[in-house]
């Protein structure tokens, strides 16, 4: 009887589920919004119900579309929206309050004061974080000191913590099984990365009990069986994985070095460093990228805030494309920016600048500038904030790159993965399947359980779509982005 995994990616604004056969194709896809929450300005929330519930409903109704019978569930594997935190009910399952989104900044003074009483170094040489709003542990604190009479139940081992994976675990197993992975683990501020453990003193600073947290495990184990009378079919649980990690397995990024490159609405970047984590001078985020047969490989990553969102934004509020494909058809019609840079600080700058009072810069016009320039300086934008990231990368690990793997939605655009390999004088692979957050969900799931039998096996299976080389000159690529940095500059301290 033919076998299938089961994937379920369960992301900031929808749950999907996807049925992968043993060469990694898609036999069915289902994926469904949910409600976003903004109680107050900067605040983000989710409904921990509807998270639940739209990943119930699309994973069985990927099985049904896949017309697949309940014994041909080889295993499930989740990927998940990362720092995003749920506490709930021990006993009833009912949450105390709705999830605090990653993107929630309500706890940003509770990060500043961690900074102002010299904590920053401390939590950053135990997590490989900066101390932030972003992260899971302020959140918990949050929810503890603001929901009335959760502290005491949480000391009495009354309620539970998680991260999306731990909650999605506990309720598709039928409140059988509290557990996470170190990759959501490591992105909590409260776990140790050298250690990996949860680390006393920090969690003794942020005044959080330790019997609310999960049990921390490999990201491709088998956690638990999945309740019939819940999902209409048991299966074991068999891979969590935070979206960022899931996607450097899925790119096959197996050994040091390795790096990957989601393009979406920001972009994220990861490079296998190995079994040793490496001290970022550059400000980057030192985190675990996987863990399997009790050991962890870890990961450097950086984040630039504004990607797609770029292209969004001369969507919606410039109005000079109707779809986002436009860009691409406008930029390809001139032969380059005409001098335009675009510098998309909104929301200021990360590394290497870690300026958060830059804001957005268009320079370079002229009046033969046209809305084609704009276009095509808006993809050179996106691929100058890579280069920016991976140079500090290199930098950071000593590193020489050989080539970007790429993924996400805006990597379809190949004069910008051409743009990409030009600046960064890199080879840029563009896969195949470019939805390899879920696809890497799936191959632990399926590691897990001996569906794949190595990690040989799945680079087998791993296809290119495209690969760019380089072809821009020494002189023109240091021209270019020179002119980029001086962009940068201009864009800089702007909002003081």
């Amino acid at each position: 009887m033919q076998k299938f995994i089961l994937a379920l990616d369960q992301g900031t604004t929808s749950s999907r589920a996807v049925v992968f056969n043993k060469n990694v194709e898609k036999i069915a896809v289902a994926q469904r919004e949910f409600q976003q929450y903004f109680p107050k300005p900067g605040w983000v929330e989710h409904n921990p119900e509807d998270i639940f519930i739209s990943q119930l409903s699309v994973m069985k109704e990927a099985v049904m579309k896949a017309d697949l019978s309940p014994d041909q569930i080889e295993a499930v594997g989740i990927t998940n929206q990362r720092e995003t935190v749920i506490l709930w009910d021990k006993n009833t399952g009912k949450p105390v309050y709705n999830a605090i989104v990653w993107q929630c900044r309500r706890t940003a003074n509770m990060a500043d004061k961690l900074i102002s009483d010299g904590k920053g170094e401390l939590i950053r040489q135990k997590t490989g974080l900066i101390p932030d709003a972003y992260f899971s542990g302020t959140k918990i604190k949050w929810i503890l000191e603001n929901v009335p009479g959760v502290r005491e139940r949480a000391q009495n081992g009354e309620i539970l913590a998680g991260t999306v994976d731990t909650w999605l675990t506990w309720r598709l197993s039928g409140k059988k099984a509290h557990v996470t992975d170190y990759t959501n683990a490591s992105r909590t501020m409260l776990f140790n990365i050298h250690t990996l453990e949860w680390d006393d003193e920090l969690l003794q600073l942020l005044d959080i009990p330790r019997c609310i947290l999960p049990q921390v495990k490999d990201s491709s184990a088998i956690y638990a069986t999945t309740d019939k009378a819940i999902c209409g079919f048991e299966a074991p649980i068999a891979s969590m994985i935070g979206d960022q990690q899931a996607a450097l397995f899925g790119q096959a990024c197996f050994n040091k070095g390795d790096v990957k490159s989601t393009y979406g609405t920001g972009c994220f970047m990861l490079m296998n460093t190995g079994s040793t984590p490496v001290d970022s001078k550059h400000k980057l985020l030192t985190t675990i990228a996987i863990g399997m047969n009790g050991k962890v490989e870890y990961a450097l990553e950086g984040s630039v805030f504004i990607g797609g969102a770029l292209i969004k934004w001369l969507r919606d509020q410039l109005g000079i494309i109707n779809t986002a494909n436009d860009v691409n058809i406008l930029a390809q019609s001139v032969p380059d920016s005409n001098g335009v840079i675009i510098v998309p600080a909104f929301t200021g700058l990360g590394a290497p600048y870690w300026d958060s009072y830059a804001r957005g810069t268009i320079v370079g016009l002229t009046r033969g500038a046209n809305k084609a320039h704009i276009c095509r300086a808006a993809l050179e934008a996106i691929a100058f904030q890579v280069k920016d990231e991976l140079d500090c990368m290199k930098e950071d690990s000593g590193i020489e790159i050989a080539s970007l793997k790429v993924d996400g939605g805006a990597c379809v655009s190949n004069l910008m993965m051409q743009f990409q390999a030009d600046i960064l004088n890199t080879a840029v692979y563009r896969p195949e399947n470019t939805e390899t957050t879920v696809t890497g969900a799936a191959f632990l799931a399926g590691l897990a359980t001996g569906f794949w039998s190595s990690k040989d096996e799945i680079k087998k299976v791993w296809k290119i779509d495209a690969i760019f080389e380089p072809n821009m000159d020494a002189d023109t690529r240091t021209a270019r982005y020179n002119q980029w940095l001086r962009a940068v500059e201009r864009s800089k301290s702007w909002n003081i």
